[in-house]
C-alpha cells in the first residue's frame, strides 16, 4: 500500500467517533445556557436560549401557573414546574416536551429538589402537607401530613427538606438520607405567627422564615438543630402602625453578599442591611418604593430591586460598596421577576402587563433586546440546578 494512502486511512481511523451525529438525534447541544419563562395566563412556558437571546419553543398544557416556580435536575436537562393547581410537571428541555404531569393536590405553593437530585418535594395548601416524588418517574415516594398549609419549602444539605407551617407556626425538617420512604421529621414549634415564605442561605446553613402575623424573622441553624429556632430582627415588619403592604416581599431571592444580607423592608421604601453572623440590622438603603425582590448579581457587586404597586414599572440598581442607588430603570408595567445569566453578564426581566421579556447588560445597564411573552412571570435558568434553595 502506498505511504500516502496509509496516512489518510490512519487519520480517518483516529477521528473521534463523536464527529458523526447519531441518526435521529438531531443537533447536539448542552443545557447550560437554557432556561424557561412562565406564561402564567396560558399555562405554558417559553424555552429560552440565553446565548442566542431568543426563545426556542413553547410547552403548553401545564395547568394553573399563577404562582409557578421551577427547579432543575442535576444534569440540567429536566425542569420540574410546580403549579398553583397542585400540578407537578416534568419537562424535557432538549426535546421541548412535557414528559409527565401529576395532579398531586388541590392547591400547591412550590417545591424543591433533593441534594442528590433523586427526589422532588411539593408543598401543598390543600389538603396541606408535603409529598415526595421520584424525580425520574414522578411516582409517589412519601406523604408527610401536616394539618396546615405548607410554605417556604427549601432543599438543604444531607438530602433534607425544610418547610414552614402557616397555620401551626412551626418549622419542620424532613431528613430523607436514611429512608426516603419514611423521612425522619424534626419539628420546631412556636417559631412566630404565620410564617409566609422562607429562604436558605447559599451555603445551605441558615433557614430563614418571614412572619406575616408579627414582626421579626425565625432563624434555624441547620448546622446545629439542637439549638432550635431563634427569633431575630424584632423590629423587622410592618411595625405598630401596620403600614400598607401591596405585595409581601419574597424571601427566596434575598441577596447575601460578603457576610451581609440585603432584604426588602416590609411596608417601607428601603432595603435593610443585616449582618448574617449576628442577624442584626447594620444599615438601610432608601429606594423608590416597597421592594419585592432584592437580587445580587453573581459577582455580588450590584443589587437589582423590583417593586410592588404603584412602582411596579421600576427597577433600581444598587452599588454594594457605596450602599446607594446608582440607576433607576423604567422597563414597563409589572416587572415580576429578574434572572441573571450564570456568570451575571446579563439580566432578564419579565414584564407581565407589557407581555414581553427584556434583556439588559449588567455592566452598562443598556437594554440588549426583548422577546414577546404571554403574561410572563417567573424566569428560571438551568444554573439553578447547582445551587441550594433555587
Amino acid at each position: 500500500m502506498r505511504p500516502w494512502l496509509v496516512r489518510i486511512l490512519l487519520t480517518l481511523w483516529l477521528l473521534p467517533a463523536a464527529a458523526a451525529e447519531p441518526e435521529g438525534v438531531g443537533p447536539l447541544r448542552g443545557t447550560g445556557d437554557l432556561g424557561l419563562a412562565v406564561e402564567r395566563a396560558r399555562g405554558s412556558v417559553l424555552l429560552l436560549d440565553t446565548t442566542l437571546q431568543r426563545d426556542i419553543g413553547r410547552i403548553d398544557g401545564l395547568g394553573d401557573l399563577s404562582h409557578a416556580s421551577a427547579v432543575f435536575s442535576r444534569d440540567a436537562r429536566y425542569a420540574y414546574v410546580f403549579g398553583r393547581d397542585g400540578g407537578l410537571n416534568k419537562l424535557d428541555l432538549l426535546s421541548g416536551r412535557l414528559v409527565r404531569r401529576v395532579l398531586q393536590s388541590g392547591n400547591a405553593i412550590g417545591g424543591a429538589i433533593s441534594q442528590d437530585g433523586r427526589y422532588i418535594a411539593v408543598a401543598n395548601y390543600t389538603p396541606g402537607g408535603v409529598r415526595i416524588f421520584d424525580s425520574q418517574s414522578l411516582e409517589l415516594v412519601a406523604d408527610i401530613p401536616t394539618e396546615s398549609k405548607v410554605v417556604g419549602i427549601e432543599d438543604a444539605p444531607g438530602n433534607r427538606f425544610v418547610f414552614s407551617l402557616w397555620d401551626k407556626d412551626e418549622i419542620w425538617v424532613a431528613d430523607l438520607s436514611a429512608d426516603p420512604k419514611n423521612p425522619k421529621l424534626t419539628k420546631f414549634a412556636d417559631i412566630g405567627r404565620q410564617p409566609y415564605d422562607a429562604l436558605i442561605s447559599p451555603d445551605g446553613r441558615w433557614y430563614v422564615a418571614g412572619l406575616y402575623g408579627e414582626n421579626g424573622l425565625a432563624i434555624l441553624d441547620l448546622w446545629n438543630l439542637e439549638a432550635g429556632v431563634r427569633r431575630v430582627l424584632p423590629d423587622y415588619g410592618r411595625g405598630a402602625q401596620r403600614l400598607p403592604v401591596y405585595k409581601m416581599p419574597h424571601l427566596e431571592t434575598w441577596a447575601m453578599v460578603g457576610g451581609l444580607a440585603f432584604i426588602p423592608g416590609v411596608g417601607r421604601h428601603e432595603v435593610v442591611i443585616v449582618d448574617v453572623p449576628t442577624w442584626t440590622v447594620v444599615g438601610t438603603i432608601p429606594v423608590i418604593g416597597q421592594p419585592v425582590f432584592v437580587m445580587a448579581q453573581p459577582d455580588g457587586r450590584r443589587l437589582w430591586v423590583n417593586f410592588a404597586f404603584p412602582h411596579y414599572d421600576t427597577v433600581q440598581v444598587i452599588d454594594v460598596p457605596r450602599r446607594e442607588v446608582i440607576a433607576t430603570l423604567k422597563p414597563g408595567k409589572a416587572v415580576l421577576h429578574m434572572e441573571f445569566t450564570p456568570r451575571g453578564e446579563h439580566v432578564w426581566l419579565s414584564l407581565r402587563d407589557a407581555n414581553r421579556l427584556e434583556i439588559y447588560d449588567t455592566a452598562s445597564l443598556r437594554k440588549l433586546g426583548e422577546l414577546p411573552a404571554d403574561s410572563p412571570s417567573g424566569i428560571f435558568f438551568t444554573a439553578r440546578a447547582h445551587r441550594f434553595g433555587l
